[in-house]
């Protein structure tokens, strides 16, 4: 009697898990569905509505945003790459590193962003390619929004590099991987030859401006320190007033020497930088010993970063997820990240912020705040992010948010 009790006990049980998987299956199809039918909506609209920016005339309107489709740049899946510019004060100019992401191996190449893997908390690494909806991510909001009169940064000159390249802007590599449907691919790390014809762009629409803002965020944020010192060298020799702003860049790995090398392939100055596992520091400290105080400084990050502590958590325990223990992690490392900030230069200007956004930050905090709703709007000590920043370039550079690194007794 208790063997045929336990017996279908224990089938009831397996019946169970089986049941639960395919659940689990069905609410992942579904929710792969879902994120498709999302994306596909938002690309209409946008196309629909004629918000597409347009390609830049001959006769620009003044802040109004621009494509510039660029001939020989190339996005990751070998598609079609272009950046965006705004004709504002010719004087002021901000040159914007987008983010999306970054692969690092095989794998991770093999995973590019969609929707449906967005909706489905499926594993996706970087963006591949420029198509309507990444729009959102490059214009229009946060530093780049035009409309908003809390926007200090409104009436100046921009150029935004865009990102689909999964290289932090630095690649310049055609890198074969099998991707997950088990086809041959090849990821165009070519970020470098797109920073390089962005330049082109940059020097011709505005060709001596009085003050500059290199500014980046999330991937963009790692690509401030590895080429700032190129575009004054090349582009901008002459200018005298540099502001260079990391927007959450912190990401450890003890191979990204080696990647930069052999999957990136950048160039040698480059990859040689690189000497710990925060390549981050490593190519600030490069930046430092070559330029010392030619620039101003600044970083910021939320404490807990939600989604860099996924892909921390990720190349440490290969799970692509975040949690309170990776969230702790994060922040534990970033105490460290900018007290070496600190001892490289005192100067250096830090925004620390604890901004959460409900349903999408998983228990942690914010991933960048430059080109989002939060900056002109969300305060930390009573200032926004885009007060500190303007703050910053026009001379006065300060501390916020510190206390959040301090340890509670």
């Amino acid at each position: 009697m208790h063997f045929a009790i336990n017996y279908f006990h224990g089938e009831n049980m397996r019946l169970r898990d089986r049941t639960a998987k395919k659940n689990i299956k069905h609410g992942v199809v579904f929710a792969a569905k879902f994120g498709d039918f999302v994306e596909n909506r938002l690309e209409k609209a946008i196309v629909q509505r004629n918000h597409l920016a347009e390609e830049l005339p001959e006769n620009p309107e003044k802040l109004k945003w621009y494509r510039v489709s660029l001939e020989n740049g190339i996005s990751g899946d070998g598609s079609e790459y272009y950046i965006y510019v705004k004709i504002g004060n010719p004087d002021k100019l901000c040159i914007f590193f987008s983010g999306g992401g970054v692969a690092w191996n095989e794998y991770t190449a093999a995973r590019p962003v969609t929707g449906a893997k967005l909706a489905a908390g499926l594993p996706n690494y970087y963006w591949n390619n420029l198509r309507p909806v990444t729009q959102i991510m490059n214009i229009n909001f946060g530093i780049t929004d035009v409309s908003s009169e809390k926007n200090p940064f409104r009436d100046w000159s921009f150029v935004v590099v865009t990102y689909a390249t999964g290289d932090f802007h630095v690649g310049n590599n055609e890198y074969p991987y099998v991707s997950e449907d088990g086809k041959d691919e090849i990821l165009h790390f070519h970020g470098y030859t797109n920073f390089l014809e962005s330049m082109k762009v940059a020097k011709r629409l505005f060709p001596s401006p009085e003050e500059i803002l290199i500014a980046g965020n999330s991937a963009g944020a790692f690509a401030i320190p590895a080429l700032s010192g190129e575009i004054v060298d090349d582009y901008y020799p002459e200018a005298k007033d540099i502001t260079l702003f990391s927007d959450s860049g912190q990401l450890l790995y003890n191979k990204w020497r080696s990647t930069a090398k052999n999957i990136w392939k950048t160039k040698e100055e480059i990859w040689k930088s690189i000497n710990t596992e925060n390549i981050t520091l490593d190519w600030y400290r490069a930046l430092y010993a070559k330029y010392g105080d030619r620039f101003r400084y600044l970083y910021s990050s939320s404490d807990r970063d939600f989604l860099l502590s996924a892909y921390y958590n990720d190349i440490i325990n290969k799970q692509y997820k975040t949690d309170q223990q990776v969230q702790e992690e994060y922040r534990r490392q970033l105490i460290e990240m900018v007290h070496e900030l600190k001892e490289l230069n005192p100067s250096f200007g830090i925004f620390i912020n604890n901004w959460k956004l409900p349903l999408i930050t998983q228990g942690g905090t914010v991933h960048t705040s430059v080109r989002d709703m939060q900056f002109a709007s969300f305060t930390q000590d009573g200032v926004t992010m885009a007060q500190w920043l303007k703050d910053a370039v026009d001379g006065k550079v300060y501390d916020v948010g510190m206390e959040l690194l301090e340890d509670k007794k």
